[in-house]
């Protein structure tokens, strides 16, 4: 098995950096991956979904990687301005590829331009990823046949303007307004305060020439709340800004030098009544409001962002955990025994307590993010035959999960990056890059506490509505028991020793957690409103417990959706590998969160005891399979871009390499020595 891996790999490290010298595998690397106690391939597939999928999914890879019109300079010795040009032109290029290569299939065409894009954020990305989809999702048909087609076709390039200087998460604060004027039949839209400025949408400054404006609209005197209008914002043509539209970038940012963030500013901008997206809410000809079935049906492109990020979460971690662990059995540092060679960093066991549970957590939000899809896509299709019922739990779900999963990751790739040493710091090893492209998920598309909040409402009300009698279902179906006093204090009277690594049993404590904290929060709530002027007083000194709930809620579909995966798993020596790693990733949790379990009774001091030990066993099973488990996330050098990360492990020769490239090299004496430094000499 590992021969062949290293075969195929060979033909893919072309991609990576510094192609075209000599390529000799690493031999630590060589001797962990012969090591391995399961079939990589195998697993590789099971994360796909299936060895037809893995093979799709390489072709797509393979026309991205290999193709020449994709290829440039390494962007970190590029400027922002630089980037931004590479990215259009590439994003130009790609278009058209899609159509040449015929690939149709969405999730086939985000594979492509991920790969085209080497993961990073590009100017298209609303376009592609929100605007479109708004449009399908949105509009009529009849503004579908007016504004699909031209937009597939890049006439129309769009962005999503919702978020404004001053409001960002609390959209029902946003300050834009569209005016209905019934004598033309147009809505004036206008920005009427500073902080009404649309502010951060990618691809606004200079690339689209469309928005999707979010804007509160007004009609026979009335607010109606906020509803999404396609406003132009550059003529056709020549690119310039229409009338009454003042446009620009934001300037510099923490990352995305590639992307255009904008600024938007409405000054008297008429558009047609027909501009209002209106499959759901209408304004008649009179300026007559027609409702939409459900107020959350205007989130339609929010929650499908927000589910496709929980899948983000995991690719960017599991990347960023490839990069580490395979650094750290190239790295040989210090002594274990005195006189003894120098050891793997990754044969310490504070390196494998740093490493493994992310490992194991980029895993869990693997299988999190393919149920978020497959979900998404269920209850779109429901909703599609008017059964509008699962709204209010995708809606919270993917809130909860988006929030969770993004904190974690963005902790996680820190954590990476700083047990790669000094050299996690050069940019050559790709974790900055990795880190500075993810973390701004932590506060697009909702902020994370805002939306721990927003779960903790659903969950707020899914419990009175237990409380009550009534009977849930869905993933807060477990709040049904409460009213059965399950109590904790009989699980921890039961002898934990026997059964620690009991499956079950480890979703059931996660289970009794959200539970009690549930429970916990809305108690705390009920007494705060004693002494309160105001339920919203209550709540927000109830705030810090309602997060803690949500978040207690999340790891608990976390834990019960890697475990629903385990039963389906045949191949034995994956199902054991898989079983360590969801071992670690339930019993690391229980141990970092041990106050919560012993306080509400779910374990005792001496179980919590048992469970930090067993962790330091399962880091030890897990050693002999770290590379090859980073190994089937499979991704080819040209997508990590990263020196630390190579395939091949031949780490020092290529941070050398990558080193003379930089610009400042491109003399051998700089010309601020003769500018400033030799005058001052002289003067000395």
């Amino acid at each position: 098995g590992a021969l062949r891996w290293r075969w195929r790999w060979c033909g893919r490290l072309r991609g990576s950096l510094g192609a075209g010298a000599a390529i000799a595998m690493n031999a630590d690397l060589r001797r962990e991956r012969e090591s391995a106690s399961f079939r990589t391939e195998a697993l590789t597939q099971l994360l796909d979904g299936g060895p037809e999928n893995t093979r799709r999914r390489r072709e797509i890879e393979a026309l991205a990687l290999n193709d020449p019109e994709f290829q440039h300079e390494d962007l970190n010795f590029m400027t922002c301005s630089e980037r931004y040009d590479v990215a259009v032109r590439k994003s130009s290029v790609m278009v058209r590829k899609i159509r040449e290569h015929d690939i149709s299939n969405p999730e086939e065409i985000m594979f492509f331009k991920r790969y085209v894009h080497r993961g990073r954020p590009e100017p298209l990305d609303l376009h592609l990823g929100m605007f479109l989809p708004t449009i399908l999702n949105q509009a009529t048909p009849e503004q579908q046949d007016r504004f699909f087609m031209p937009a597939w076709n890049l006439q129309i390039i769009g962005t999503y303007a919702q978020t404004e200087m001053g409001h960002g998460s609390f959209i029902r604060g946003l300050e834009t307004t569209a005016t209905y004027d019934p004598l033309t039949q147009e809505f004036v839209l206008n920005s009427p305060t500073v902080t009404s400025i649309k502010w951060w949408p990618g691809g606004l400054g200079k690339t689209s020439n469309h928005a999707i404006v979010l804007a509160q609209l007004y009609t026979q005197g009335q607010c109606r709340g906020l509803h999404a209008f396609i406003v132009p914002i550059r003529k056709m043509g020549t690119h310039e800004p229409l009338p009454g539209v003042v446009v620009g970038d934001i300037g510099p940012k923490f990352g995305f030098d590639e992307v255009d963030n904008g600024f938007l500013k409405l000054e008297n901008v008429r558009v047609p009544r027909e501009n209002m997206l209106m499959r759901f809410a209408k304004v008649m000809p009179d300026g007559t409001y027609l409702k939409p079935p459900s107020d959350k049906l205007m989130y339609g492109t929010m929650v499908f962002i927000r589910s496709m990020i929980v899948g983000e979460s995991a690719r960017a971690l599991s990347q960023a955990c490839t990069i580490a662990i395979r650094y750290s059995a190239v790295r040989h540092q210090s002594e274990l025994k005195p006189g003894a060679p120098e050891p793997q960093i990754l044969d310490y066991q504070t390196q494998q307590f740093k490493l493994f549970p992310l490992l194991a957590t980029a895993f869990a939000f693997r299988f999190v993010g393919n149920f978020m899809r497959d979900m998404y896509h269920r209850i779109t299709g429901d909703m599609n035959d008017g059964d509008y019922s699962q709204l209010p739990e995708l809606h919270s779900l993917s809130a909860g999960l988006k929030a969770f999963t993004t904190w974690v990751a963005s902790a996680g790739i820190e954590e990476c990056r700083m047990a790669c040493g000094g050299h996690g710091y050069s940019r050559s090893s790709g974790l900055p890059d990795i880190y500075v492209t993810f973390t701004p998920t932590c506060t697009y598309e909702g902020e994370n506490t805002v939306m721990m909040l927003q779960t903790a409402r659903y969950l707020f009300k899914s419990y009175t509505r237990a409380k009550s009698g009534q009977d849930l279902s869905g993933t807060v179906s477990y709040l049904n028991d409460l009213h059965n006093h399950i109590q904790p204090h009989q699980v921890a009277g039961r002898p934990l020793a026997r059964n620690i690594d009991d499956v079950d049993r480890l979703v059931e404590a996660y289970k009794l957690r959200a539970a009690n904290l549930v429970e916990g929060a809305v108690e705390n709530y009920h007494v705060e409103l004693g002494h309160r002027n105001s339920k919203e007083e209550a709540w927000n000194s109830t705030a810090i417990d309602l997060v803690g709930a949500s978040g207690a809620h999340c790891h608990y579909v976390v834990v019960k959706l890697f475990a629903a995966k385990l039963s389906e798993i045949k191949d034995a020596s994956i199902h054991d590998v898989l079983c360590t790693l969801f071992q670690l990733y339930a019993l690391h949790g229980i141990s970092k969160n041990s106050g919560d379990f012993l306080h509400a009774g779910i374990f005792n001091d001496q179980q919590i005891s048992q469970v930090q030990q067993r962790v330091k066993e399962l880091l030890a099973a897990l050693r002999p399979n770290a590379v090859a488990l980073v190994d089937a996330f499979d991704y080819p050098d040209a997508i990590l871009s990263s020196v630390l990360g190579r395939y091949d492990g031949n780490i020092y020769e290529h941070m050398f390499e990558w080193a003379k490239r930089s610009p400042l090299n491109k003399t051998e004496v700089h010309e601020s020595f003769h500018k400033y430094l030799k005058p001052l000499q002289s003067k000395l």
